[in-house]
């Protein structure tokens, strides 16, 4: 897992980076916070969680890796879009980023316990 993990991550990094040149080139950051998660989440989080599956194969070939993994991959869009709809104006995208952000705090949490439960010293 650890390997899709890291794969999926460059995917987020290029749209995080897309989306601060598009805003750079605009001059208009309302999408300011759809960028830094992305960047954050999906860059970042998802990177480094990928390095330490690789590094500790026992804990990201578990099935709650594979869990964290989908949790995370779902999750992640649709709090996005939803960001996005909600900082353009669209209130009733409010659900979406709640239920985006639910989905990747359970996903944390999976990440959590699998890596107390399965890295040992």
């Amino acid at each position: 897992m650890g390997v899709r993990f890291i794969k999926i991550s460059v995917v987020y990094f290029v749209i995080g980076v897309c989306i601060g040149m598009a805003m750079s080139m605009t001059e208009s950051f309302s999408f300011t916070p759809v960028h830094v998660h992305i960047n954050l989440l999906g860059w970042t989080a998802m990177t480094l969680a990928g390095l330490i599956y690789v590094a500790f194969p026992g804990a990201g070939e578990t099935t709650l890796a594979k869990i964290h993994f989908w949790l995370h991959n779902i999750a992640l869009p649709v709090m996005m879009i939803g960001l996005a709809l909600l900082v353009s104006g669209v209130e009733k995208a409010a659900p979406a980023v709640a239920v985006g952000g639910t989905l990747m705090v359970l996903g944390v949490i999976i990440f959590a316990i699998n890596i107390l439960k399965n890295i040992k010293i």
